[in-house]
């Protein structure tokens, strides 16, 4: 993996979504509302409602704000009232993508995600076409220099499914998706504190990208985020930013 550090990758994602504050907000709005419209409102009970509420603790969203969103979403207020997508399809040289949505308007959002695709060399597919390459899971990330043994047997202890030394250094752990806060907080208890972690569609064989390519990449992936219906965008692609 000379060149392409999965360290570098997602610092360089997390900077730019740390550049969009205020759009990461109204996804999180948008998140819990629909967590709670599918599985209710009972954070103890609905462990998808739970985890969108601390990822909005974690982004400092008000705390009125987060019961609001959970009333919308039970019917307890009124409210716009939001669909899940999905689209998937293919990047620069082959590599998957996901783009998952929130919508009021279908008609709407696939126009938009299939312009982004043929405007910035992708193309959209059809259902399930790149689903399979990826795998649901929480995945945290510890910086290079972190003890790997010492880790290892404290996430194995917190229930974790797997830990990984990446080339360049740094270790990720691989939990199940509703695990993924458990793990986490057990893992901050035992003296490890994560620099980046998230539920997440995970790639199982990475597509990478360098000069040009990459550059194109991440014109594709930009368009994506830059879409108010998009919540999340996953990709095989690892982008050498050198």
């Amino acid at each position: 993996m000379a060149g392409h550090s999965k360290w570098a990758n997602i610092q360089h994602r997390k900077g730019r979504q740390d550049a969009k504050r205020g759009k990461i907000f109204t996804k999180l709005i948008k998140e819990i509302t629909v967590a709670a419209k599918m599985g209710g409102g009972d954070i103890g009970a609905n462990p998808r409602l739970r985890l969108a509420v601390d990822k909005a603790k974690g982004e400092s969203v008000p705390k009125d704000t987060i019961e609001n969103a959970i009333k919308r979403g039970t019917g307890q207020l009124e409210g716009v009232v939001y669909e899940e997508i999905r689209y998937e399809g293919y990047g620069i040289a082959g590599a998957a993508v996901i783009v998952d949505c929130l919508t009021d308007n279908k008609t709407r959002t696939v126009a938009d995600v299939r312009h982004a695709f043929s405007k910035y060399g992708g193309n959209m597919g059809t259902d399930g076409c790149v689903a399979f390459q990826f795998t649901h899971c929480g995945q945290l990330l510890f910086a290079p220099g972190t003890n790997e043994d010492a880790l290892m047997e404290a996430a194995l202890e917190a229930g974790a499914e797997d830990v990984i030394a990446n080339d360049d250094g740094s270790i990720e752990v691989i939990t199940g998706p509703w695990e993924f806060t458990a793990v986490r907080d057990a893992l901050q208890a035992a003296g490890f504190k994560a620099e980046f972690g998230e539920v997440t569609m995970k790639a199982q064989n990475d597509t990478e990208l360098s000069g040009d390519e990459a550059a194109r990449m991440q014109k594709l992936l930009d368009a994506f985020e830059s879409l108010d219906d998009v919540q999340e965008v996953y990709t095989s692609a690892v982008l050498d930013h050198e």
